[in-house]
């Protein structure tokens, strides 16, 4: 018959857990996993305060049975070695037997700082955006569609001792491409301590923008590392600035449509993906502009069929939409007309109703802007349909083709050329 071993644990709550095993050391880790009894599994983590030896484990069995039905007291004085107090204790047997114990609450109490690190870092994380439907005119209360992409961005937040914020980003490939630190003092950011870039500006109005919001946010007398991690390329438009907004808000727990609303501006289509891990509809209601997301049920049969293009150049969204409010066409009908489009292109089951949905918008918002659709003036000779995403003129379209486009954008010196599936959440 093995050896045994009887232990007692100190649980998160303070209460004790006697137990006995053939393996301490497996045992501990195992009640530390949440494999253990459900006493323990329900206060985690536990710090192993006592442990006896026993040649057969039956004989622990017995003791552990007998030491569950003593008090607290009658425990803690087991605990302390309070010896005079108790009769019948079995001492720790030999030298061995005691560095065991030290080796396993060494083990227990690096777990345990482990465990308080991971507390102390924090991750928020933010998906991309595409605008199917609706661009410019979801800023007058249309329904849009739009899709969260796979593609998104993670901002990592760790306490430490410091009066002073750091910053890092990281682009797709994992190389800074902006850092910076901050002085901070009661919360307050005080000063750039390294290049006082536009960046670094934006940065931290965003930062004092959730203070605002959140006045007891960055108020802990810690300091911060924090670094932010893109999946995509900067350039290519889906949503370096919103990912970021949203977790920011997260971190600061703060409204992120309205941390959009007094920084960057906008709608806030690309905060409802950010939060949305399905397709959604977007629409921005009443005199209030109160943004309302529905998730839908957009999985068409023929996804097979779609394609996101890049176009290579960076569009700027803010000089779109001053442009659209200067010339101000938008009227009633046409919001209604949007409407009709995007609804019947999430109900749409056929490629070619959906060709027809997109050829139908693409002139409508081109007659808004006193634009020419993109397809006409890039991609006149091309097979299929094409269609602006957002901001015309700049970032992705979407194309259709029954077949394969890659060779026929790259023939045009557009090599960015993403399936359906590969870039859709």
């Amino acid at each position: 018959m093995p050896k045994g071993y009887i232990y007692i644990l100190e649980c998160a709550d303070g209460s004790y857990h006697t137990g006995s095993t053939i393996d301490i050391e497996k045992r501990i880790a195992e009640h530390n996993d949440g494999k253990g009894a459900n006493h323990t599994k329900k206060r985690l983590p536990v710090v192993l305060k006592y442990i006896e030896e026993f040649q057969r484990i039956d004989d622990a069995f017995y003791r552990e049975k007998q030491i569950q039905g003593w008090s607290r007291a009658k425990k803690e004085a087991l605990i302390n070695k309070q010896l005079r107090e108790l009769k019948n204790l079995a001492e720790y047997k030999n030298d061995s037997h005691y560095k065991l114990w030290l080796r396993l609450r060494s083990a227990t109490e690096k777990r345990l700082r482990s465990a308080t690190e991971k507390q102390s870092i924090k991750t928020y994380q933010s998906n991309g955006k595409l605008l199917i439907t609706g661009e410019y005119v979801v800023l007058d209360g249309a329904k849009s569609l739009a899709i969260p992409t796979k593609y998104g961005q993670s901002l990592k937040v760790e306490e430490y001792n410091s009066n002073s914020l750091t910053w890092k980003s990281y682009d797709e490939k994992g190389n800074v491409w902006f850092e910076n630190s901050f002085t901070l003092e009661n919360g307050e950011i005080l000063k750039t301590i390294g290049n006082d870039n536009d960046i670094s500006s934006r940065l931290v109005q965003i930062l004092e923008t959730a203070q605002q919001l959140n006045p007891n946010f960055l108020k802990t007398q810690k300091g911060y590392k924090a670094s932010t991690h893109l999946d995509f390329n900067r350039e290519w438009g889906l949503g370096t600035s919103s990912t970021l907004i949203n977790n920011i808000a997260q971190w600061a727990n703060v409204d992120a449509y309205k941390l959009l609303e007094k920084t960057f501006g906008g709608s806030g289509y690309d905060i409802a993906c950010a939060q949305h891990n399905t397709p959604i509809t977007f629409q921005l209601q009443n005199q209030k502009n109160n943004p309302l997301a529905e998730s839908v049920q957009f999985n068409p049969s023929f996804k097979d069929s779609l394609y996101f293009v890049y176009l290579n150049e960076k569009q700027n969204s803010r000089e779109g939409i001053k442009r659209y409010k200067t010339l101000n066409k938008v009227t009633t009908s046409v919001i209604s007309e949007i409407n009709g489009i995007t609804e019947a292109i999430v109900r749409s089951v056929s490629l070619s109703a959906f060709e027809e949905l997109i050829i139908k918008h693409e002139q409508i918002i081109g007659e808004l802007i006193n634009e020419t659709p993109i397809k006409y003036r890039l991609f006149n000779d091309y097979n299929g349909t094409i269609k602006s995403l957002g901001a015309w003129g700049g970032d992705f379209v979407l194309a259709t083709s029954e077949t394969n486009p890659t060779d026929y954008f790259k023939s045009k010196g557009f090599d960015t050329i993403i399936p359906y599936n590969d870039m859709v959440l």
